[in-house]
């Protein structure tokens, strides 16, 4: 399976396509991918078609090091043209992408679990994180087992307590930098020599939407952040996801909202972070009951606290905005919907419903009323004898489901990006079934060791549409 780019009209009849395939001669996207976003500059009035993809799912460790590009698509031709190269890949590539005041916006997800390299990331042949800012590290250094113990930021088995790291240390030009949200300016001859950090210290930062003007968040920019998973050499337990506003400073400087020492509104030594010890810890004797010890010395500039945070694991990722037509019942004006692609079994389930694998509705006070939102399940699996509604409208479910494929379900399995229409209808892209470690969900542990951690099993991707009656 490669990556292409397939064109369907709203009821669902293949119109063009594939576009984009790999080429033996290195055309079309990367041929390991992941390619994970699509966004016309203009929106629905066209314009230059961008993309991201990366060799990141590449097998060779090491391989997918600042493999990660934006690239236009020709349509017409199906040529694929990089606009931007050499961006950091790792754990997380180049994601999710925006337009605004001639800039491009891109999410741009950390190389590694919680900022150091271990032996999750390619036998810890991959690319350690990039800061956007000067930072000083901390004395703390990660053990791996095996005599092989790793500072943040570092390369795997380098130790530098105390050291200072400058902005943008191994990147492939200035500006570049991760676990960011990244911009550059979109009709110049060298896009690459204009990035620049609009706001930092997120672990991954996927899914990004600009706010309607009138909206409660004034334009702002809405993020949604991935949070720390138990693997790797600084194993974390009980993360939570956060949604973030990223806010560039008056002085042109990024924002920072506390990564890799700050999961959502505390720090990572408290005790509901400790590692338990799992399957995918690098050194779960070395790790497990104890805190999870910071990165840097002290935070390069004070922290941005999230809006709200999230389920520990649910993978918060894709969102948009609804238009005024899809308000109705409990969707209010200004809300956004939000594909929450679920846990991949590093740590038990994160309550009882599950959260994950459905979609969240956020909604959000007026404009100029005291800042207050309130989120909820929006869409999820139930079976159709036991779905129900409470007083206020909103779906409930009498029993307890998770992914599609584990319930035996015909449902939302792995949900990555929600979008609306121009139909004004919620377009969800669901990747289909994976199975994992099976930590949370033993019905979706893989049945090869050999498959491990993550196997995606073909043919089970859908894009549902969502539509008011």
């Amino acid at each position: 399976m490669t990556p292409d780019i397939l064109v369907f009209d709203n009821k669902g009849n293949k119109i063009a396509g594939p576009i984009g395939k790999p080429t033996p001669s290195g055309g079309g996207f990367q041929p390991d991918g992941p390619a994970i976003d699509l966004a016309f500059e203009y929106g629905f009035q066209g314009g230059r078609l961008f993309a991201t993809d990366s060799n990141a799912a590449i097998r060779t460790a090491g391989a997918a090091n600042n493999t990660s590009r934006i690239v236009t698509v020709n349509l017409k031709t199906g040529t694929v043209t990089p606009f931007i190269t050499g961006l950091p890949t790792g754990d997380h590539p180049a994601e999710q992408l925006a337009f605004k005041n001639e800039f491009i916006y891109w999410s741009q997800g950390s190389t590694t679990n919680s900022g150091v390299v271990g032996r999750d990331n390619g036998g810890g042949q991959n690319q350690q994180d990039i800061p956007c800012q000067n930072i000083t590290l901390s004395n703390n250094v990660f053990d791996s087992g095996g005599g092989v113990k790793t500072s943040g930021y570092s390369p795997f088995g380098v130790q530098r307590p105390g050291a200072t790291i400058k902005a943008f240390d191994s990147a492939t030009g200035v500006g570049i930098c991760d676990g960011a949200i990244l911009r550059a300016k979109i009709h110049v001859a060298n896009p690459k020599s204009t990035i620049e950090p609009v706001s930092w210290g997120y672990r991954n930062p996927f899914g990004i939407r600009f706010a309607p003007d009138d909206h409660a968040l004034k334009g702002g920019l809405l993020v949604t952040e991935n949070g720390e998973d138990e693997r790797g050499a600084r194993p974390t337990n009980n993360s939570p996801d956060r949604l973030q506003l990223a806010q560039q400073n008056a002085d042109g400087s990024p924002d920072y909202h506390g990564w890799p020492d700050r999961f959502g509104f505390l720090d990572s030594t408290q005790a509901v972070f400790n590692p338990v010890g799992g399957p995918g810890d690098d050194n779960p004797a070395a790790a497990a009951g104890k805190p999870v010890q910071p990165v840097l010395a002290f935070p390069p500039q004070a922290i941005t606290a999230p809006l709200a945070l999230e389920p520990a694991d649910v993978a918060a990722v894709g969102l948009d905005f609804a238009p005024d037509s899809f308000v109705h019942g409990v969707v209010a004006r200004g809300a956004v919907l939000v594909a929450r692609e679920g846990d991949f079994g590093f740590s038990k389930e994160n309550g009882e419903p599950p959260a994950g694998h459905d979609i969240e509705l956020v909604n959000f006070s007026a404009l100029g009323e005291r800042f207050a939102l309130e989120q909820s399940r929006f869409a999820f699996n139930c079976p159709q004898a036991d779905q129900a509604h409470r007083p206020n409208g909103a779906a409930a479910c009498k029993s307890i489901a998770d992914q599609a494929f584990s319930s035996h379900l015909r449902g939302i399995n792995r949900p990555v990006t929600a979008m609306f229409g121009p139909d004004h209808a919620l377009y969800l892209v669901d990747y289909g079934a994976v199975r994992d470690f099976g930590q949370s969900d033993p019905a979706s542990k893989f049945t090869n060791p050999l498959d491990a951690p993550l196997v995606q099993i073909p043919g089970t991707g859908v894009i549902w549409k969502i539509s008011r009656k």
